[in-house]
């Protein structure tokens, strides 16, 4: 089994790799990598390359949970296990079914159980990876050649829904998201708000509202987009 570690902590990553090495006579694997978070790993991690990634709970830049959730838009997606010091938050967090968790410090049976689980059971659902959430992610997810590319939610100006798309607009550039509208107004409801049945954009992106008209047509208000040109009709 090749295995990816995730952890903030050096000498957590040292002690994986250390129990991993211990126990490869019972249960033959090896450290193809490592990072310290999540960020990191999704930069690193090449699909069909990972068998199943050991990670962290509670990370900078991107959690643990988020970024099993990035993981399983990758094809194949790697098995997932999680490693927390927390073990309070871990129950509350993960349906066993889906996913396992290990406890720090890590007892190398323990691991060997934890990987054989991941080894049966493959990716976590993104069903109970969204159920396991208890904060709104912070990057969007865009397969892009065959990778995942991270856009750091706060750089969206604003989501519209074209065909079956929704195409999210940062400065820069415009990326494809595989999600609904629909799901996305819940999940950000704190951070994007409706402005018409395909558009949703970024509160802190409105600058203001401009009424236009003209002798063909009725008045029209439209949502003047912060640092950009761009007009956006209000509904």
């Amino acid at each position: 089994m090749r295995v990816f570690i995730v952890d903030d902590e050096a000498p957590a990553r040292s002690r994986l790799r250390v129990l991993l090495a211990d126990i490869r006579n019972e249960f033959p694997n090896e450290v193809v990598g490592e990072a310290a978070n999540g960020v990191e790993a999704v930069a690193q991690i090449v699909p069909g390359e990972v068998d199943v990634v050991l990670a962290d709970i509670r990370m900078p830049s991107m959690d643990g949970i988020e970024l099993a959730r990035h993981l399983g838009r990758l094809s194949p997606a790697p098995g997932v296990v999680f490693t927390t010091a927390y073990d309070q938050y871990a129950v509350q967090a993960f349906e066993l079914n889906a996913i396992d968790y290990l406890v720090k410090p890590v007892r190398a049976q323990r691991l060997v159980s934890a990987l054989q689980k991941a080894q049966r059971s493959g990716p976590p659902s993104q069903e109970a990876l969204q159920k396991a959430a208890s904060e709104g992610r912070r990057h969007f997810s865009v397969g892009e050649r065959g990778r995942i590319l991270l856009v750091p939610v706060a750089d969206v100006l604003y989501l519209r829904a074209e065909l079956k798309y929704v195409t999210a607009r940062t400065v820069e550039r415009e990326y494809v998201l595989d999600e609904s509208l629909t799901h996305l107004e819940t999940e950000f409801a704190e951070t994007f708000v409706r402005v018409h049945r395909s558009c949703l954009i970024a509160r802190r992106a409105i600058a203001g509202f401009e009424r236009t008209q003209d002798d063909a047509a009725e008045a029209q208000w439209s949502v003047i987009v912060r640092g950009s040109n761009e007009r956006l009709p209000v509904s």
